[in-house]
């Protein structure tokens, strides 16, 4: 790695760093401690093909070179990846390619987005804490999941619940309401959404800034339903409002169940029922939605900040 001096620059780290932070063994086949293999040798009851170098396989980050050239060619817009694959995977990965290619950048933007947690653990297969979207989709909407998501910059870490995507279930029923049609005739000044799409705009050009995207989006939905009271014109903002959320993926349609309606609404309703009448202390009540909803395939869980509800799985 001596030969490129521009090694470390993606993980802003540099040579002198990583090699005083090294624990590794050492290889007296390395020129130089720091070097990474391009090319491992066979190894007893390993896979490998025939090589100048005799027989082996391809190093850990070659697969990743090869692909994408051979798919994207030597450069390409957008590399992702966890925020674990910084270094030394993509770091190695890039220096490579860049090797390979005469210095042509291997990507113009590398966005590493932070981990999905569970409980405060990293969601994993190998721990078997993980939920399927398909899981995810029987309790909530896809707009749901995508504001929770999107209410965080993609390189922050993100904690999966329960609650946590039930409060953007309701913020996306918010979104919802803000397209209802008008009510009787507009005679009001109509209400100029130009200034939503340009801060909507700088949001996203901020390092795709999407919580500062969707809090345009909310604002844009508080002036729509206000001024809808004060008989303003406001067909040109939601016309507005529905382009910029579907950038973002945002269908903003109410999601059918089976039984051929939206009942998240009325769930919660009923939820919050229950609560009162608990506070109430008419607990037969209480027990009485709880059952109901049961039959329903609603599952009630109390916790500490409240009631939080999900459809049971089939």
């Amino acid at each position: 790695m001596k030969s490129d001096p521009g090694y470390g620059r993606l993980s802003h780290r540099t040579q002198d760093g990583l090699l005083a932070g090294a624990r590794v063994e050492v290889n007296e086949k390395k020129e130089y401690v720091m070097d990474f293999a391009l090319w491992k040798g066979q190894k007893p009851g390993e896979p490998a093909w025939e090589s100048p170098w005799g027989p082996g396989r391809p190093g850990w980050h070659i697969e990743c070179s090869a692909m994408s050239i051979s798919h994207l060619g030597e450069t390409f817009d957008i590399h992702g990846g966890g925020q674990d694959l910084v270094f030394p995977h993509h770091e190695n990965e890039m220096a490579q390619t860049e090797a390979y290619t005469g210095g042509t950048p291997s990507a113009r933007f590398w966005l590493h987005n932070g981990l999905l947690n569970i409980d405060q653990d990293k969601m994993s297969k190998s721990v078997g804490n993980t939920v399927s979207v398909k899981e995810a989709l029987e309790s909530f909407s896809p707009d749901a999941l995508r504001l929770f998501f999107l209410s965080s910059h993609y390189r922050s870490p993100l904690v999966y619940s329960h609650g946590n995507v039930a409060a953007q279930e309701r913020a996306a029923e918010r979104l919802r309401n803000a397209l209802e049609p008008q009510d009787g005739a507009a005679d009001g000044t109509p209400l100029d959404p130009q200034h939503y799409r340009e801060r909507f705009v700088e949001a996203m050009d901020d390092d795709l800034n999407t919580p500062r995207a969707l809090a345009t989006l909310f604002d844009a939905s508080r002036d729509i339903n206000r001024g809808r009271e004060d008989r303003r014109d406001v067909k040109q903002a939601q016309s507005m409002l529905k382009e910029l959320a579907s950038v973002l993926g945002l269908t903003l349609r109410e999601t059918e169940l089976a039984g051929g309606a939206d009942i998240a609404p009325f769930v919660q309703l009923l939820v919050d029922t229950r609560l009162e009448l608990r506070a109430a202390k008419q607990y037969e009540l209480a027990d009485s939605i709880r059952s109901q909803l049961a039959e329903l395939g609603v599952t009630l869980e109390d916790t500490a900040s409240g009631s939080e509800w999900r459809r049971s799985r089939t």
